[in-house]
């Protein structure tokens, strides 16, 4: 079984509550998470979000729209993760997913995971040897890799972003990059700014009306005139 965990928070830094900030009237996570319902891939989808009262509100929407939540510790975020694949599996495979990607692309998540499975990698991401624009990022971990690096990590970085234990020793586990032609790494579609977050509510609203399953293609073909504009 394929589980992908959907980390949320709404206390972020540079743009505190941005996963709740409505897009053409809906939740930025519930555009994302609809978006994240057209993966072929995945079999299960939770997010995982903090036992912090700021992400009440944020769990009692999801639940209010039946996705399975679990709440675990606000900044040891590998535990988070682990916890919340424990909790809704058993799954083999886990898809690492953060919710400041509203842009996240569904065929370009099951490409990865295709790559994955086919692979027999321990980890598998687009994320290290990037040629994906930054807001498309998908990681997929074995369960058994996930399980051995949040026994062993102690890096508070390691804990705090999830995968670095694991692709930071080669020697230790498989790794495998999903790559694509043409390189557009230098795109900026995640959400951390104001400015972010304008970008995507301008793609949605120029695009989600009469091509609500559009992907990375139509938001590149995009003229960047019309986007600032």
């Amino acid at each position: 079984m394929i589980l992908a965990v959907l980390q949320a928070r709404m206390s972020s830094t540079r743009l505190p509550g941005k996963v709740m900030k409505p897009i053409l009237g809906m939740p930025m996570i519930g555009r994302q998470i609809e978006r994240l319902n057209r993966c072929e891939r995945i079999d299960r989808l939770v997010v995982a979000t903090s036992r912090e009262p700021s992400d009440d509100d944020l769990a009692e929407y999801l639940d209010g729209i039946g996705v399975r939540v679990f709440r675990g510790h606000l900044n040891d975020v590998l535990g988070r993760v682990l916890g919340a694949a424990l909790a809704n599996g058993p799954a083999e495979h886990v898809v690492r997913l953060t919710a400041d990607c509203p842009l996240a692309d569904p065929k370009v998540i099951d490409a990865c995971i295709d790559l994955h499975l086919q692979s027999g990698a321990d980890y598998t991401s687009n994320t290290i040897d990037r040629t994906y624009a930054d807001g498309l990022d998908v990681e997929v971990a074995t369960l058994s890799a996930l399980t051995a690096a949040a026994r062993a990590a102690r890096d508070p970085y390691e804990r705090e972003h999830v995968t670095p234990y694991l692709w930071r020793r080669p020697d230790r586990f498989s790794i495998a990059q999903l790559k694509q032609s043409p390189d557009l790494s230098d795109r900026r579609w995640t959400v951390d700014t104001p400015e972010d977050f304008e970008f995507v509510s301008r793609v949605f609203y120029m695009l989600y009306p009469t091509m609500p399953l559009f992907g990375q293609a139509e938001v590149e073909s995009l003229a960047i005139e019309r986007l600032a504009a």
